[in-house]
């Protein structure tokens, strides 16, 4: 049997490769998915048999045909064939009802995976047609606008200078999938690149399948769902995995790229290692205490400590390389004095201690003599012990270590000064520069870890210890509570981490709840009880310790200028801001302000606290830099990277930025080098677009950011609005929260394993001590999706009823880009969202009162926001504009309605009394597809 990605000929799939526009740039893709479909439809028939394999196609056609009705108006049509469904998955024995939501779920997993490889393959059409530039968020297509709004040279370069962005990896329990599940997606996505490719002969065509069927056969065998919940350590591992399988190796593309578009659009030579930095990478897993306590002292040493051995196995790599490529002689070429007299150093010191150097080992070849030795001190770093006297690497052993990234990167830089002035400059810039490049970014560390834990924890900490202090023991007393204790022993913690030979390793420390100056000054004094020096030190390269206030509801959002032009007024905290070069990191949080004020409220409000924090910052001397808080589903700040990062205010960002990138989006955004890149250029070409403005610029530019005193006063009047009816809807109604534990799987994360965290903070359910990532997901799951529209449609209709109301709005919606940002992601959250099988889960809520009353109002708010959008838009449907987007929906809502169907019916059989292993897996296996589905967890 011929394989299935076989083409008539290759002409044909050459011409796929460089559409630029119509169906034929979609054939690959639909290929993609028939082709994994049917192979998917093979593995099911040999694992689990002919009549599983059916009962799929049955429920598949039984949802498209409700789809099919629904979409053609067909209401009472759609609901018959809804309750038939439900009727055949009531029928089922659990473990039926458990194959089959696999089957549902490993379809979406292919799916997932042949979208990726599609963004690959027209990622690649544009670099194949020179036409990048026109790609929303290209850097050459920024700096394109840029040069032709008149912005020059040198102009754009001190705006290029003033850009570093720092992804935060987190370890929320979004990302469902085990470890080793990625690595399975991994492989099958390999196998569909490695199909792509023109020509390949149809023997290896048919190989690549053999493999990828068995490689999807695999993924069936394996347990999707985890037994046992993740611990810490298992987090930290899969954080530090996205290293390896893509941002090690993302990162020279990516500068070679900012190189080029210079070069390109402005003439400009800059080679890698003298590019300015824009990246930096940072991490909370292992350090984010808050509500979790399986986060230790201990945990957070062995979260730096591995962060430091995987790059230290990746420089060790590298260096090894260098050794094997640059075989440059000294009688063909000279080397540098600088680098011959270092070379001559190292040999001292070993002759020093008494050992044989390098004999008659590169006898001529100074420059693998002198890696040998970096590669020596790069082993001493890593800890690591010659045993004997008999190898090269014992004898270098006497070498010190590397005291400090900086050492090592001027080491680099000799070699490559040494290269470019003796003929050698293209071996510098392939082998040298790559590597200093590195170095620059990720020192002797990887990446930073922000500390983070509640305020609460640290008043009660000095409620105990106020009369305690570090001189007083060797030890911390052992009166002190569990939490107070552990507050003590992380600060301490902190202090030897500093002592070491990387003391960026810890930067900052977040303050989860921060309402007031005082919960800034509490970190200060409690780093100091336990011996950190939390002002900065340039001789000894300790950055010092920067208290992070997290802002997170309403009222602490509207309070904070307030609350900062206090603190950055106080002489003493004046004086730490000079040792922080007079920065000061804020952050933001998007998915508790999304909770208590509603979608609308909570974007209006993180904007003008954006813009006032700023402004303060400005009044006071102080370099501000924002740490957004942003979750991967909409509802707790996600969306489209882009375009929230040019939706700032103007005058209101200086180019630095933190942005945590939480649990299944790192799968989605770097488990692959392009897609890695692809990310990573969003943001920046997104910062420079936010800082140079070229669109304001131009005499008839648009969508410039400008907030009109109009818009302002629309925007305010619309949160106001939201935020009430919010309140009164959401928050003040005691039946919803009650509605919510019944009618939606949020009990259920116990079951999924999801994350290391538990999902609520203390107590029994409410919404104080209930996280964003469960209320989130319970909305998410159960199909309403509420955090991200509830509220928007009767703000915006009030709003449309006054005089000149619609057309303001649709002003703002051509011309501002926040307005803009939160209309287009409220539309694709009400896209996913289906009321139909929402209904069905509210079936589970008894009390039929109770599920009138609160259904109903969801019900209502939804149907009244989706008109409003649409008004608004001007389309006639969701996702009119957004084509691509809206296949994807509507290819993907039949499969997850399947699934919605089973998880609702083992939900009631287990209220029912079915509280069984069997009954628990086969939710969690739900849970997967959904999330598989939807392509979001919460």
């Amino acid at each position: 049997m011929p394989s299935l990605w076989k083409p008539e000929n290759w002409a044909e799939r050459l011409a796929e490769l460089e559409a630029r526009t119509g169906d034929l740039k979609e054939v690959p893709l639909r290929r993609d998915v028939r082709s994994l479909g049917m192979l998917l439809g093979e593995v099911l028939r040999e694992q689990a048999g002919d009549a599983l394999f059916e009962k799929v196609e049955a429920l598949r056609q039984a949802a498209i045909r409700r789809r099919e009705a629904q979409a053609g108006g067909s209401l009472s049509e759609a609901d018959q064939l809804l309750q038939k469904a439900v009727l055949d998955v009531k029928a089922m024995p659990v473990e039926t009802a458990y194959a089959l939501s696999r089957a549902f779920a490993f379809y979406f997993e292919l799916i997932n995976l042949a979208e990726t490889n599609h963004r690959k393959r027209r990622r690649l059409s544009l670099q194949l047609s020179g036409d990048k530039a026109a790609q929303r968020g290209s850097i050459r297509g920024t700096l394109r606008a840029m040069r032709k709004a008149g912005i020059g040279a040198d102009e754009a370069m001190e705006w290029l200078r003033k850009i570093f962005i720092v992804p935060v990896f987190t370890a929320h329990p979004t990302e469902i999938a085990r470890r080793s599940v990625l690595t399975k997606r991994r492989r099958i996505g390999e196998f569909l690149e490695k199909l792509d490719r023109i020509p390949t002969p149809e023997e290896q065509l048919e190989a690549l399948e053999a493999e990828l069927i068995a490689e999807i056969t695999a993924l069936w065998q394996t347990d999707e769902v985890r037994s046992s919940r993740p611990q810490v350590g298992d987090e930290i591992k899969m954080g530090l995995d996205y290293y390896e399988v893509s941002i090690f190796e993302t990162l020279p593309l990516l500068y070679r790229e900012v190189a080029a578009a210079l070069r390109s659009e402005y003439g400009l030579a800059v080679n890698l290692a003298e590019m300015p930095l824009l990246l930096g990478f940072g991490s909370w897993i292992g350090g984010d205490r808050d509500g979790n306590p399986f986060v230790t002292p201990e945990v957070t040493r062995e979260a730096i400590a591995d962060a430091r051995a995987r790059l230290l196995e990746f420089y060790d790599r590298q260096t090894q390389q260098i050794i094997d490529l640059l075989t440059t002689s000294a009688q063909q070429l000279p080397v540098s004095a600088e680098l011959k007299a270092r070379l001559d150093s190292y040999l001292q010191q070993l002759q020093s201690a008494g050992d044989p150097v390098f004999g008659h080992h590169f006898e001529f070849e100074q420059y693998r003599r002198f890696m040998v030795c970096v590669h020596a001190r790069l082993l001493a770093t890593a800890g690591y012990e010659a045993e004997g006297a008999v190898t090269l690497e014992a004898a270098l052993s006497a070498l010190p270590a590397y005291a400090s990234a900086h050492e090592f990167e001027q080491d680099l830089r000799l070699v490559r000064e040494s290269l470019a002035v003796n003929k050698g400059l293209r071996l510098a810039e392939t082998l040298i520069d790559p590597l200093i490049l590195q170095v620059r970014t990720f020192g002797l560390h990887l990446h930073t870890l922000d500390v983070r834990q509640h305020a609460r924890v640290h008043s009660k900490t000095l409620e105990e210890a106020s009369a305690w202090c570090a001189g007083d023991a060797a030890t911390v007393p052992g009166d002190l509570n569990a939490a107070s204790h552990d507050v003590i022993e992380t600060m301490r913690t902190i202090a030897e981490v500093k002592a070491g030979p990387s003391p960026e390793t810890i930067r900052q420390y977040v303050i989860s709840g921060a309402t007031s100056v005082e919960d800034v000054l509490a970190v200060l004094w409690l780093a100091r009880l336990g011996g950190v020096n939390v002002a900065g030190n340039p001789e000894t390269g300790d950055p010092g310790l920067m208290p992070v206030p997290l802002f997170e509801s309403i009222e602490d959002l509207r309070n904070a200028p307030e609350v900062c032009r206090t603190l950055w007024t106080m002489p003493a905290y004046k004086k730490l801001l000079e040792s922080w070069g007079n920065t000061q990191e804020v952050m933001l949080g998007y998915s508790d302000s999304n909770k208590d004020g509603g979608m609308l409220t909570s974007t209006w409000e993180i904007f003008r606290a954006h813009r006032a924090l700023h402004e303060v910052a400005r009044e006071c001397g102080v370099t501000l830099r924002l740490f957004h808080g942003r979750g991967g589903t909409v509802g707790r700040g996600g969306g489209p990277t882009h375009r929230s990062i040019y939706a700032q205010p103007v005058n209101a960002f200086e180019g630095g930025i933190r942005i945590t990138e939480q649990g299944e989006v790192l799968n989605f955004k770097y488990s692959d080098v392009v897609l890695a890149e692809r990310n990573l250029e969003l943001m920046i070409a997104a910062s420079l677009d936010a800082l140079a403005r070229p669109n304001a610029r131009l005499a008839n530019g648009h969508q410039t950011g400008v907030l009109l005193p109009d818009w302002e006063a629309a925007f305010d009047e619309m949160s106001e609005t939201a935020y009430g009816f919010y309140k009164a809807s959401i928050l003040e109604d005691p039946e919803v929260l009650e509605y919510f534990e019944l009618g939606t799987p949020v009990s259920e994360l116990e079951h999924a394993k999801l994350g290391s965290r538990p999902s609520r903070r203390s107590g029994r359910m409410s919404f104080e001590n209930l996280r964003a990532i469960p209320w989130v997901f319970g909305w998410t799951q159960s199909r309403q999706l509420i955090p991200a529209w509830f509220g928007v449609g009767h703000a915006f209709e009030a709003y449309m009823q006054k005089p000149g109301g619609l057309e303001r709005l649709r002003e703002m919606m051509a011309e501002f880009p926040l307005f803009i940002d939160l209309v287009r992601n409220v539309e694709m959250a009400m896209a996913k969202a289906d009321l139909g099988i929402a209904a069905l889960y509210a079936s589970l809520v008894e009390d039929a009162g109770l599920r009138e009353r609160v259904f109903g109002k969801v019900k209502a708010e939804f149907e009244r926001t989706l008109a409003a959008i649409l008004a608004v838009t001007g389309q006639k449907e969701l996702l009119q504009t957004n084509q691509v987007l809206a296949r994807s929906i509507k290819v993907r809502n039949p499969y997850v309605d399947p699934m919605s169907l089973i998880q609702v019916e083992l939900l009631r059989r287990k209220r029912a009394g079915e509280d069984t292993p069997e009954v628990n897996r086969a939710i969690a296996g739900t849970i997967n597809g959904i999330s598989a589905g939807l392509r979001n967890t919460g």
